[in-house]
Order: C-alpha cells, then sequence, then structure tokens
C-alpha cells in the first residue's frame, strides 16, 4: 500500500512518501524538491511540470497555470475574473457557467475543464511518486485549503480520480501543518493545552489556525482565511510598478505581449526575494519587448510602500481566528510561520506586533504540508504502525439543510413554507454523522447549503437531494429516518433515508403464542405506533442539530428503545417496525456527473498514451543522433586502424546523410522510422566495432586457454600423492590433448598475427572460450577421478528373512535351526559388538 502525501499548490508541487525511517521528500526528473504547478500543450504532446516550466515562456498561450484558483468557482465569480486579467492562456464560459481553458494542441483548439487540467497534474505527481517508490502508487493524501468549497473539494477528488489515485483524506493544510509540526513534540503538556498560531502564506492565500496540543492529540480551535493574499500579490504589485515605469521611459506597453508579461512577472518574483533580504535590488531584462533592454531599480522602502494595500489585510484573518477560538493574544504560546509568500519582512513585522512574540519558523516553510500529509496517510494506512497521535479537525464553514414544511398532497391543502436548521454549524468535528425525522406521504426534496456565505463568494446551495418514492401505510404519513454526513474529506451529503412501517399482529391470547420482536432489528428500531400528524418533528431536528458530532452517528430523540411488557401482561399487543431503505437521488450544482468523470479517464489515457509514444520517439531520435556523433569521432580516433580508407570514407559519408536528413526531412518522423535508420547505419557499423571487439577480448581468452592448457599438464606430470591413483594411460591422454590444444591455438594465433587489424579476425575469442571449455571438460573428470575405497571383506548376502541375532557366523561353521551361528561347544566364534537377540521370545505360531 503507497502511503503518499500531495500538495498541489499555486506555483508548485510537492511529493512526500513515509518510509520506515521518517518522512522523505521526492526529487522529481531534475533532482528538484518543488514541481512546477504547469501543463504546456505542445503540437504532439503535453509538457506537464518541470518540462512545462522550460516551454512556458516559448509557449505561453497554451501553457496552463494558477489552476488551484479556477477549480469548483464559476465563470461569473469575481475573484475568478480578476484572475483571468492576469492569465496568458484564453478562459470562457462553458454552457454549464463554468470556466473552460481553450489550447492548441494536436494541431487543432482543445477545450478542457480546470478538473481535467488538475487531473493531468496529479498524475504527474503520481509517477514522480512511482519513479521514487519503484510501486505502484494509488492510495494518498492530498493537501487542500481550508476555504475550500464543496464543490472544489469534489472537483479535487474527481481530479484524483482522473488520475488514478485513491485519496484517503482531503486534508486541510494547516491542519496538515499542525500534525507535522506536533506528532514529533515530545513534552507535550498532558493536562494543559498548547495554544499554537500556525500562519500560512503561500503563493495565493493566506490562512491562520489555532490548534491547542496536549501529549498525543491535536485540536484544532479556528481557522480563517483570505484567499487572495499571497506572494503572487506582492509579484503583481511590483509588475504593475515596473509596467507603468517602462511604459513612461522605454515606451513599451507589455500588456499587449503576453511573453513579455511573463517574462517580467517572472523577473518581479525572483526581485521580491532578493528584497527580502536586501535593501535594495535591481532589475534587469534583455530584449523584454521590440528589441529593448530594461532597467529598474527599487528598495524594500518603496517596495513596501506600493504592498500597503496588500498589507493592510494581514490584521483581518489573524483577529477572526482569535475570536472564533475565544482566546486573548496571552493565550497564543507560539506562532508558527510557514509558507513561500511568508518571507516578506514587512509581513514578519506585522505578525509580531499582532501577537507581540516573534514568530517562529522551526519548520521547512515549503515542504510542511506535503509532510503532514504523508503522516495522515501513514495514519490511515494499515501497513505504518505510527505514533499515537489524535487529530481532532473541525469543519470551518456552518452547513444547513433546508425543506418545505408541508407536502403538497396534504389532505387541508397547507400553505407550504421552507424550513431549515443548521445540521453542521461552524467548528463541527470532522468526520461526522446527523440525523434528522421527517414524516411524509410522497416524495420530497431536501437542499443542502451554507448558512453563510459572505467569506466564501460562492453560491450559497449545495446540492439537493430527491427522497423517495416510498409508500406510506393508511392515511398516515411515514416516518423517516434522513442521516447527513460529513465525511473525512469535508464533503457534505445525505447518507441514506429508511422508513419505519408499524404492524400490529394478532393479540396473544389469538395465537396462543408469546410476540416476538424481529430478530434483525435492533431494540432501538421497536417505538411505540406514532399518530403524530406534524410535517418535521422539528424537536429531532434541532436536538441532532445541536449534538456533538461522533463518527458512529448521533441518536435520534423520541427514538428511544421502548420496554415491551408482553410477559407481565397476557393481551397486551407486540408492535413489529420493518425499516426499509428508500432511494436518494443526489443533485451537486456544478459537479462532474459520474459518466463525464469516466469520459475524462479515458481521455487522460489516450493523452498519456501520445506523451510516452512521443518520448520514446524522441528517445529513438537521441539515439540516432548520438550513434552519428560516436561513430563519428570514433572512426578517426580508436577505430582507424580497424577500418579501411574506402571503407571509412563510405562509411563518413553515409552518417553525413543521415545527420543531413535528421534536420531536414527527418526531424518529425515517427519511432519505427528511427529504428530502421539506426539499423541501416549499424549494418556498416557493426563489423567495425566487432573488429575492435575481438582485438580487445582476444587476448584475455588466449591467456585463459593457456591458463587452463598449464593447470592440466602440471596435474598430468606431477609426482603429488594426490595423483598417484590416475592411470598413467588417462594421464597420457591429458598432456595429448593439451598438446593438440596449443597447436591449434599456435597455428590460429599465427594466421591471426599475419592479419591487419582492419581485415576480419581468424580467430575469434568465442571460438578460444569454446576451446578452452573443451580442454575443460575432456579433462577434469580425469584429474578429479576420486581415490578407490579400501576394499573389505565380502559377507554373505542377508537372508530374506532377518534372524533374531545380528551375528554372523564365518564359513566352517553349522547353521542352528532360526539361522544362529552356533559352533559345536555352543560358543561364538568371535565377540559381537552388537546385543544379542536370542533371549527374546518367539513369536506365536498361531494368529489371534
Amino acid at each position: 500500500m503507497s502511503v503518499v502525501g500531495f500538495d498541489f499548490g499555486n506555483e508548485s508541487c510537492i511529493v512526500a512518501v513515509a518510509r520506515q525511517r521518517g518522512i522523505d521528500i521526492v526529487l522529481n526528473d531534475e533532482s528538484k524538491r518543488e514541481t512546477p504547478t504547469l501543463v504546456c500543450f505542445g503540437e504532439k504532446q503535453r509538457f506537464i511540470g518541470t518540462a512545462g516550466a522550460a516551454s512556458a515562456l516559448m509557449n505561453p498561450k497554451n501553457t496552463i497555470s494558477q489552476i488551484k484558483r479556477m477549480i469548483g468557482k464559476q465563470f461569473s465569480n469575481p475573484v475568478l475574473q480578476r484572475d483571468i486579467k492576469s492569465l496568458p492562456f484564453v478562459v470562457s464560459k462553458g454552457p454549464d457557467g463554468y470556466p473552460l481553458i481553450h489550447a492548441h494542441y494536436l494541431g487543432e483548439e482543445k477545450t478542457f475543464t480546470p478538473t481535467q487540467v488538475l487531473g493531468m497534474l496529479f498524475s504527474n505527481l503520481k509517477i514522480i511518486a512511482e519513479k521514487n517508490l519503484n510501486a505502484s502508487v494509488v492510495d494518498c493524501c492530498i493537501g487542500i485549503p481550508v476555504y475550500f468549497t464543496d464543490l472544489q473539494r469534489r472537483a479535487a477528488m474527481d481530479a484524483a480520480k482522473i488520475a488514478g489515485l485513491n485519496p484517503l483524506r482531503l486534508f486541510h493544510e494547516t491542519t496538515a501543518t499542525a500534525l507535522a509540526y506536533g506528532i514529533y513534540k515530545t513534552d507535550l503538556p498532558e493536562n494543559e493545552q498548547l495554544n499554537v498560531a500556525f500562519v500560512d502564506i503561500g503563493h495565493a492565500s493566506m490562512q491562520v489556525c489555532i490548534a491547542g496540543f496536549k501529549k498525543g492529540q491535536l485540536k484544532i480551535l479556528a481557522h480563517s482565511f483570505d484567499q487572495s493574499l499571497g506572494g503572487r500579490d506582492f509579484d503583481e504589485a511590483l509588475f504593475h510598478h515596473f509596467a507603468a515605469k517602462f511604459k513612461q521611459e522605454y515606451k513599451i506597453d507589455v500588456f499587449q505581449n503576453a511573453r513579455a508579461c511573463l517574462r517580467l512577472r517572472t523577473a518581479c518574483e525572483k526581485l521580491k526575494k532578493v528584497l527580502s533580504a536586501n535593501p535594495e535590488a535591481p532589475l534587469n531584462i534583455e530584449c523584454l519587448m521590440e528589441e529593448k533592454d530594461v532597467r529598474g531599480f527599487i528598495k524594500r522602502d518603496e517596495f513596501e510602500q506600493i504592498s500597503i494595500p496588500i498589507l493592510e489585510r494581514v490584521n483581518g484573518p489573524l483577529e477572526k481566528a482569535l475570536l472564533d477560538a475565544q482566546l486573548s493574544i496571552e493565550n497564543i504560546h507560539t506562532v508558527e510561520v510557514v509558507g513561500s509568500g511568508s518571507r516578506v519582512p514587512a509581513i514578519i513585522k506585522i505578525l509580531t506586533d499582532f501577537f507581540k512574540k516573534e514568530p517562529r519558523r522551526t519548520m521547512n516553510a515549503s515542504e510542511c504540508v506535503a509532510r503532514g500529509c504523508a503522516l495522515q496517510c501513514a495514519i490511515l494506512s494499515p501497513t505504518f504502525k505510527v505514533r499515537e497521535f489524535q487529530v481532532n479537525e473541525s469543519f470551518p464553514f456552518s452547513i444547513s439543510l433546508s425543506w418545505k414544511g408541508s407536502s403538497p398532497d396534504a389532505q387541508n391543502g397547507a400553505v407550504e413554507n421552507n424550513q431549515s436548521t443548521i445540521v453542521f454549524p461552524k467548528g463541527n468535528p470532522i468526520p461526522s454523522i446527523k440525523a434528522l425525522t421527517f414524516y411524509r406521504s410522497s416524495t420530497f426534496l431536501v437542499d443542502v447549503q451554507y448558512a453563510d456565505v459572505s467569506d466564501l463568494q460562492a453560491p450559497a446551495k449545495i446540492s439537493t437531494y430527491t427522497i423517495g418514492p416510498f409508500q406510506s401505510t393508511k392515511s398516515e404519513r411515514a416516518k423517516l429516518k434522513v442521516k447527513a454526513r460529513l465525511n473525512l474529506h469535508g464533503i457534505v451529503s445525505i447518507d441514506s433515508a429508511t422508513v419505519k412501517e408499524v404492524e400490529v399482529p394478532v393479540a396473544k391470547e389469538q395465537t396462543n403464542e408469546p410476540a416476538k420482536m424481529e430478530t434483525d432489528e435492533a431494540p432501538n428500531d421497536t417505538v411505540p405506533l406514532s399518530t403524530n400528524e406534524t410535517d418535521v418533528n422539528m424537536q429531532d431536528a434541532k436536538d441532532t442539530a445541536d449534538a456533538p458530532g461522533a463518527e458512529n452517528g448521533v441518536p435520534e430523540s423520541g427514538d428511544k428503545p421502548m420496554k415491551m411488557e408482553t410477559d407481565a401482561k397476557a393481551d397486551a399487543k407486540k408492535i413489529k417496525v420493518k425499516k426499509t431503505n428508500i432511494p436518494v437521488t443526489e443533485l451537486v450544482y456544478g459537479g462532474m456527473p459520474p459518466n463525464e468523470v469516466q469520459k475524462a479517464i479515458e481521455k487522460e489515457f489516450e493523452m498519456a498514451l501520445q506523451d510516452r509514444v512521443m518520448e520514446e520517439t524522441k528517445d529513438k531520435k537521441n539515439v540516432v543522433e548520438a550513434y552519428v556523433y560516436d561513430m563519428r569521432n570514433k572512426l578517426n580516433d580508436k577505430y582507424q586502424e580497424f577500418v579501411t580508407e574506402p571503407e571509412k570514407e563510405a562509411f563518413i559519408a553515409k552518417l553525413q546523410e543521415v545527420e543531413d536528413w535528421m534536420y531536414e526531412d527527418g526531424e518529425d518522423e515517427t519511432k519505427g522510422v528511427y529504428i530502421a535508420k539506426l539499423e541501416e547505419l549499424k549494418k556498416q557499423g557493426d563489423p567495425i566495432e566487432e573488429r575492435v571487439k575481438e582485438h580487445m577480448e582476444r587476448g584475455t581468452m588466449i591467456d585463459q586457454l593457456a591458463y587452463c592448457v598449464n593447470s592440466y599438464r602440471e596435474a598430468a606430470t606431477s609426482s603429488d600423492a594426490k595423483f598417484e591413483h590416475i592411470d598413467s594411460t588417462d594421464k597420457h591422454k591429458v598432456l595429448n590433448e593439451c598438446v593438440e590444444a596449443e597447436a591449434w591455438l599456435r597455428e590460429k594465433k599465427q594466421q591471426q598475427d599475419s592479419l591487419p587489424k582492419h581485415a576480419n579476425p581468424v580467430l575469434l575469442s568465442a571460438d578460444v572460450r569454446r576451446k578452452a571449455e573443451a580442454v575443460d571438460r575432456f579433462c577434469k573428470p580425469i584429474m578429479t577421478k576420486p581415490k578407490p575405497a579400501l576394499t573389505k571383506p565380502a559377507t554373505p548376502e542377508t537372508p530374506p528373512t532377518p534372524p533374531p541375532q545380528e551375528n554372523e557366523q564365518p564359513h566352517g561353521k553349522d547353521a542352528g535351526p532360526m539361522g544362529n551361528p552356533v559352533d559345536s561347544n555352543n560358543e561364538a566364534p568371535h565377540a559381537s559388538t552388537e546385543p544379542m537377540e536370542t533371549d527374546k521370545p518367539e513369536a506365536p505360531q498361531s494368529s489371534v
């Protein structure tokens, strides 16, 4: 089972794996710990990650980035609209109201959803992990921002499915950071709670988490965030500053050139990093636009001045987190700062002034989320044993369920009115299950929605569930139990709905049998017959909404087990309850239907296959190119003696011809063409390489044959005692074999020495090896023949029936009736070490 954690950021991604010795960050193909969050669409294949970053400057309009800011958002979202203005690629409104990304791929215009592009990124991260582990990666844990809506969480799950991953959990990034911080702490208090504030300022957003630590456990006290306060906002401030400056000084407008915008943004990002450690920094870009070189200069004070609108928003999430956690600044023991955007000195100053203490950097600012995700995956994995550490996560939003108060088929014509209740309040534990009781006589709808969308900038309604159809008995409405689930990923859904039908069997005196409960029903499913006509059991809804969340479900009020009294009263009636599951149909607004997810999986497989074919084609082309350059150099160097001048000239001409073809007609050919071209070259090159190889190996094989012959000759002529038992005739055969082998080698060697190096050899190393093996096969059985064993006096064959006594009689003695050797004086002829068996009683002749 794979134990992998993925941190997909807005700018870069990091992969962490759990091993026996701890958590490791996986290196990509370029031996870097961070992989750019980019997908570049080319004419024949995609370039993802580091390969995409290399192609971004040359192909900006087909290089897709900022995917994390796009998934699960409507096209009309104001944040998305603001982001689109700075993107070099085209984003349009799809038929469902969600964004579509346009790219030129395989020679035609293609459109992709943000979820599909995220699936491509996950596929690349999966490949990186598999190369490192040398095993298939399926199970994983993925870090997500705490502000992700239900739809964004579903989109992340769909993207993981497209990539062939199975996320065990979508883990909040701040909680992952807190887990990576606390699980290694050995000095956590057992009783008092240690409160730590984690401030994560990444590339695109700011998240604040206040966590309480005790020995062996972590509890999230509060979450807060700003979705548009990150490192890229500082880059954007510098970008607009220099764009205006260059327009004034150099009369160029970078907004008219996508490539120039990309280069200036990249330069501004580097400039920001320089200003983090220096009071001033220069900006130089060669040939930015219209073949003009530009120069700029800025001081840190000026940078902070143009960043004031961004810096003023830092205090907002900090104050909100303290308010939600119901803590004061004095109750915060430590402040930990992480995230790539946290290196700006002005931010550290604001945090210091707010918390009245210096923020700490005990964790790797970029890798802590991936490490925490890998740890969470290891905790959820049955194959790893992790230190006992409990993570009590909380949900950052309030979720309510709403429904119609009276059903349309009401007999009294009651007017419908919308009713709702908060089922999962803000701060509710993750995961959790809540239950509501409804009284209905036909199919009805339940809406899942956010109670407050002020911080989300997203539609309030999440999904709608159709519950039914079902049958109600007589004129009464059926009592339905609806379970709402908040799962490990932070996704809300209606898990199931059941209807309870109550039956009253015949009285006990009539059946002459005691009333019995159904064996397959739990005791709390036995309830008294109800005649309540209320549409919704509001008391149940309120009780369940206010009850603390628990993984094992929340008991519902009004459904407590009743104690039956059939044993005390003979005429009492037994109430039986039949529990039936009823259909629940889900409609998620903006979500990908299962058939669309399956199509995306198939499309991703096709594109991955195309990428693999193109990579193999490029590899074969590189092999041909390397062969041309390598052989040309060797023909003029170490192969020079092994080829004739006409042969050399012809081969060099052929190599030049292939080189010219590769840069002209053969620039873009198929894999098979390159393989055929390589084989064509090797027809001329292989004989030359074979002659060189024979020359290099022949001397070693000759030495081995000579050693073999000399060894057996010395053994055959040796006077050593261990060879005395070998017959002289056999020794003579060995000597003859050695003489014959030497004569064969001498003759072949003379022939070979008379030939020039460029001629085909007559003495092959394979022939010498076979000759040595033949000598060894002939001589070894003779010279390793074992010495004959010492002769022993022959003993008579044992009779078929073993005698009771084991002493044997030598010749000249008489044998007794039972085969015991006895002499005339009734004495044994010689002493024996074997025990005598004559005292044993004979077996009776008759059978019982």
